[in-house]
């Protein structure tokens, strides 16, 4: 049984000079093992061993205190890494590190060759890849982590996969991002980010010695991207005439809940996953939980009259308002992407549903001059402003952003704003 205890190892100090100088200090655990506390207070493990008749100092790792607190049956991402590669271990890991070394320089091996042994066997991309994922995920968004595995199953790992992590060059990233780079550069940009995101975990899990490519000859390995590249958008001062014609065709789910992403400037994600419960037509507002929103936060939008009455003649009833609001073909199931820019398809636009947020951030800026660009961006739940005006802002600017959509609304649709002459009738259909 060892002499150390948690407690002790959590409370031991380093020792001073007779000058009152730090200094660093040696708490044995029998059998060779100790705990040194430096002068800075920092904590690592040493184990001592004789090695052809000579006493040899081996460094184990530094001190894991919280690791002692991990739920019970829950995984550890760490038991994927074999115990000579932890860099971090709590008492009991040290223990067992130190008396498979006692055991090998007993037989005649050198230890320090042996600790590093595992350290040389590099995994393959793939597996690193889903260590990272298992270990990172928790401080992730569910979705981010979903498309974070998925993206480089599909996109690095048919060219990467096999390789040893530590062999993975610029030249082999380069190979892989090939295929997407220009025809999905969105998708491109972000694998990219992603393979250096392994990349930089299996450095730090020691995996990988050499530092990560050199982003230079990453940009000169790949043809230049075309510029504009973001979602194409529709000039704003389109946009009305657009929604005229739209709310005189038939009002099927899918061009109803396009004009609903135009009047309140939404993602169509955040469209075609609307429930009836998230919204209060008194109030006018669209309460979106935070599972819903890109940036993982809750966001409540205000609802012009324009948005009221497109929601009113989609489902007149009160006792139908259940479930989704722009219900799919299947039962409880949502529209697709796609039948959104199919309406756009159909009307013989080459924009995307997407780029609407782009005409509204247009026009606010051009049309509304005297409401200040934080609240448009607030509109489109973006971050607005330093970490510090973060912590500072405590209101969501909440009237500013109705005043602001009340005007878009009454802008792109002023029939269903109740403020012009040419008011259409919607026929809802069951499509």
């Amino acid at each position: 049984m060892g002499k150390l205890t948690v407690t002790k190892i959590r409370n031991a100090k380093p020792g001073y000079h007779a000058n009152g100088r730090a200094k660093a200090v040696r708490l044995s655990d029998g059998a060779g093992l100790h705990l040194l506390v430096k002068a800075t207070g920092g904590k690592s493990w040493v184990l001592r061993v004789q090695v052809d008749g000579k006493s040899r100092d081996i460094g184990l790792g530094t001190v894991d205190l919280e690791g002692g607190n991990r739920a019970f049956g829950a995984h550890d991402p760490l038991t994927d890494i074999p115990l000579m590669l932890r860099t971090s271990l709590t008492l009991a890991e040290a223990r067992e590190k130190a008396a498979a070394l006692r055991k090998l320089a007993k037989a005649g091996a050198d230890p320090v060759v042996e600790r590093d042994k595992e350290r040389r066997k590099a995994p393959t991309f793939s597996e690193v890849v889903t260590i990272a994922h298992e270990a990172l995920k928790s401080g992730w968004a569910d979705r981010t982590a979903k498309a974070f595995l998925a993206s480089l199953e599909e996109h690095a790992n048919p060219k990467l996969g096999p390789m040893r992590v530590d062999a993975v060059g610029a030249s082999d990233i380069i190979l892989a991002l090939a295929p997407i780079w220009n025809d999905k550069p969105v998708m491109a940009r972000k694998v990219r980010a992603r393979v250096f995101q392994v990349l930089a975990f299996a450095k730090a899990r020691g995996w990988r010695t050499d530092s990560l490519p050199d982003a230079r000859e990453m940009k000169s390995g790949l043809s230049k991207q075309a510029r504009g590249d973001n979602f194409a958008a529709m000039p704003f001062a389109e946009v009305p005439d657009f929604v005229k014609d739209q709310l005189a065709l038939e009002a099927g789910a899918s061009r109803m809940a396009m004009l609903f992403a135009i009047l309140t400037a939404a993602r169509s994600g955040e469209v075609r996953q609307a429930q009836w419960s998230q919204i209060d037509l008194e109030a006018r507002t669209w309460t979106r939980p935070a599972g819903m929103m890109k940036m993982g936060i809750a966001h409540v939008v205000t609802l012009s009259d324009a948005a009221v009455a497109l929601l009113e003649r989609m489902t007149p009833d009160e006792k139908l308002r259940q479930g989704l609001i722009f219900p799919g073909a299947k039962a409880g199931k949502p529209l697709s992407d796609m039948s959104l820019t199919k309406i756009m398809r159909l009307a013989s636009r080459s924009e995307t549903v997407h780029g609407f947020r782009s005409a509204f951030r247009d026009w606010a800026a051009e049309k509304m001059p005297t409401i200040p660009a934080m609240v448009a961006e607030m509109a489109l739940a973006h971050r607005v402003g330093t970490a510090t005006e973060q912590a500072y802002l405590r209101s969501d600017l909440r009237d500013m952003r109705r005043a602001l959509m009340d005007g878009w609304g009454r802008f792109v649709a002023p029939g269903l704003s109740g403020t012009g002459d040419n008011v259409v009738p919607l026929q809802r259909t069951s499509k």
